[in-house]
């Protein structure tokens, strides 16, 4: 009988499909049952070769040898995980295997990174999917029950190979033409400069703007609450303050006649359920995680707790096919805080809406809710415990009441002027029970506790007041609301296009849930954006590369479109080939725009030190290892060391030094003042080393103490004591 080979993505996915399959024989590599051989890539096992495959001038980066376009993009393995590969290889291509079960990710990049293995390995075996949204025990025999065929997601493997061709062809060209043509250091992306170009935008707002004062009037009774100044469109700001104070003067020690009062039951029902992208919104304005932390987080929840479901999805809905398993999921997190929410919930009948459940809005995984396994809280750490409790109290939300309060809205007039006040009375908290803080659209500070009033009654003892305020600029971008703008672009875009906005609308803005927040952070580690406190500011750098890149790639119509493509290659709607024909000819023009180029870049890390080789100014940059100058002419390409991270300590502050200089003259520095040559550094070791015991030694003398106290008198008395008994 054949065996079925299972490649999943990551070997603790690996592992537990093997458990659950009963491979229980361990090889290195993957692991092996009666019927089931299951292996494992480590993300990316194959990748598209580099530009020097294809011909060798292209190991030097020459404006002139651009645009690069092979004919046909060939794959490569990747020297770090190439063991990694031979393993799979070997196990995909074993006589004894007569099919393959695909189990990686249940999305366009895990789809890529199985058949890219497949197709380096040539295998041409049967291929059958595994699409699952958690790895919980249940969800996987559940899945391998349920087996789909590998051909229903070849139009998926088409629009993944799409999107990365895609990539190389517009990303490496566009990269190199601008290194080469500025001589600078410079890279661009068909979701990462328009990324950047919206924080740019949002500076010109901020720079732009002119604050203006504006004046209200307050109306302050003698019952406990106030009442404000309104024109006839509701508006409460004059910026005029002679206006504002004629009004004062005309109300003045005039009494307030209640000309309506308007009381009603309203309902408000908890926010949807989270994607990806809205969690991790809530994760960094919360708790100041990065993108990448919440998904790193996310990732350990889902892979290695089992206790959350698939991350990577723009879904904030679940099907139909999930109702069943939600009081099973309602008692796997009922623990601990969640228990009297939880109890709550599996004695009621779920009666559940379409915000709630709607299989026409669920992508390729519905939103991020509780496996069915019950939760251990002792065993997360303290930042998975904030996730978890974030995802769960949103699940135990929109299982719960509605809150329900009663809004209370008061008219006046006083001379002909209209003043209002609003008040809200609670009348049942439901889900808002589960937060002891408040949700911020709740904040209002208009409301107030409003006594019992009816029309007719007239107010007197009123004081009316002048209130002053500023208009404020927009706000600067945090990880989060650039994610959220990431999101839905079009309104941080200069111009409005109707083309271009439904283009964004149908395909959920730029980038993927599963890419932003790895966009975000390449743009901090290329330095062309940078996080002071929570915001986000642009870099000269950041600055400058907008300048230099033709403006098609700085606009998220151009991704917009983009995705809108590869999603008919994913429905067989267009093919491949067309799209990549497409994207060569969009290369040319790109590579042209930049070498008939008239802009100059200017460097911000200039130094006064000349290149010894060629004469001209040295830059200064930074990277893990430490500091270094390297010549601003990328064709001379001389460097030298300013100085280097070590992990030797401070013996002051006990920080880690810095070591500057070359050859004998080197110096070990620290942020404290301290300076010490190589030579003494060294010395000073030596001599702490010989009067250091080793922990060899020290373990030694700790083994003969315990063995010294075996044979005291102490022990022998307790051993009769214990024989008497």
């Amino acid at each position: 009988m054949s065996k079925i080979v299972v490649l999943a993505e990551k070997p603790s996915v690996g592992r537990d499909i093997a458990r659950v399959l009963h491979c229980n024989k361990k090889g290195n590599g993957f692991m092996e049952g009666s019927k089931y051989i299951v292996t494992w890539a480590l993300g990316h096992l194959v990748t598209l070769a580099d530009p020097e495959v294809y011909d060798s001038k292209y190991k030097t980066w020459k404006l002139n040898d651009l645009p690069m376009l092979p004919k046909q993009l060939k794959l490569t393995v990747i020297k770090k995980t190439g063991k990694q590969f031979q393993t799979v290889k070997t196990q995909l291509l074993r006589k004894d295997v007569g099919e393959i079960v695909i189990a990686t990710d249940a999305g366009r990049e895990g789809e890529l990174v199985a058949r890219w293995i497949l197709e380096k390995a040539n295998v041409r075996k049967p291929i059958k999917r595994l699409w699952i949204s958690s790895v919980t025990d249940k969800a996987i025999k559940d899945g391998f029950k349920q087996l789909k065929p590998g051909k229903q997601f070849e139009n998926l493997y088409a629009s993944a190979v799409a999107r990365s061709e895609a990539d190389w062809y517009v990303g490496l060209n566009a990269t190199r033409a601008l290194t080469t043509k500025f001589n600078a250091q410079l890279s661009t992306g068909r979701v990462q400069t328009p990324t950047l170009a919206m924080v740019a935008t949002r500076e010109e707002e901020i720079k732009a703007f002119q604050p203006k004062t504006f004046y209200g009037i307050e109306a302050k009774t003698n019952k406990g609450f106030s009442l404000f100044w309104q024109d006839n469109k509701n508006n409460r700001r004059l910026f005029s303050r002679q206006t504002a104070e004629n009004i004062v003067q005309k109300v003045s020690s005039k009494s307030l006649q209640v000309v309506h009062v308007e009381k009603n039951y309203k309902k408000k029902s908890a926010p949807q359920l989270y994607d990806l992208t809205e969690l991790q919104r809530d994760a960094n304005r919360i708790f100041q995680f990065s993108g990448k932390q919440t998904l790193s987080i996310m990732q350990k929840l889902y892979e290695q707790h089992k206790v959350l479901t698939y991350p990577r999805t723009d879904s904030r809905v679940i099907s139909t096919d999930i109702v069943s398993t939600i009081k099973d999921r309602v008692k796997a997190c009922g623990v601990d805080t969640y228990a009297r929410h939880a109890n709550k919930i599996l004695r009621k009948d779920l009666k559940l809406s379409k915000s709630v459940v709607n299989n026409a809005k669920v992508t390729d995984h519905h939103a991020i809710i509780p496996t069915e396994q019950a939760v251990i809280l002792a065993d997360l750490n303290d930042k998975e415990r904030k996730i978890y409790d974030l995802v769960v109290k949103r699940f135990l939300a929109v299982l719960s009441d509605p809150y329900e309060y009663e809004q209370m809205t008061v008219i006046a007039e006083a001379n002909g002027e209209k003043f209002t006040a609003t008040g809200k009375i609670v009348k049942k908290n439901g889900w808002k029970e589960l937060y002891q803080r408040n949700f911020a659209d709740d904040l209002d500070e208009e409301d107030q506790q409003l006594p019992a009033i009816e029309k007719g009654h007239q107010l007197d003892s009123v004081r009316y007041t002048l209130t002053q305020g500023e208009t404020k600029p927009p706000e600067r971008f945090t990880e989060g609301s650039l994610l959220q703008a990431m999101e839905n672009p079009i309104r941080h875009m200069n111009t409005y296009d109707k083309k271009v906005a439904h283009t964004l609308k149908n395909t959920g803005g730029i980038g993927t849930v599963a890419t932003r927040a790895d966009i975000i952070e390449k743009l901090f580690n290329s330095m062309y954006m940078e996080l002071k406190g929570k915001h986000i500011y642009l870099t000269s750098t950041g600055r400058q590369l907008l300048d230099l890149v033709p403006e098609d790639l700085r606009s998220p119509a151009l991704t917009a479109e983009w995705e809108q493509k590869l999603s008919q290659i994913a429905e067989g709607k267009l093919k491949k080939e067309q799209f990549i024909s497409e994207i060569k000819g969009y290369t040319k023009q790109v590579v042209q725009q930049i070498k008939t180029s008239q802009e100059k870049f200017k460097h911000d890390n200039m130094t006064g030190t000349k290149c010894p080789n060629c004469g001209k100014l040295m830059l200064e940059i930074s990277n893990k290892k430490g500091r270094m100058l390297v010549c601003q002419d990328r064709s001379c390409g001389h460097k030298k060391n300013i100085a280097k991270h070590t992990n030797a300590r401070c013996p002051n502050c006990h920080k880690r030094l810095e070591l500057r200089g070359e050859g004998e003259g080197q110096i070990f520095t620290c942020k404290c003042g301290h300076r010490e040559k190589l030579s003494t550094f060294q010395a000073r070791k030596q001599r702490e080393q010989k009067n250091n015991v080793s922990r060899k030694e020290v373990n030694k003398y700790l083994k003969k103490q315990d063995d010294g106290f075996a044979n005291n008198a102490l022990a022998e008395q307790l051993a009769k004591l214990k024989l008497k008994k």
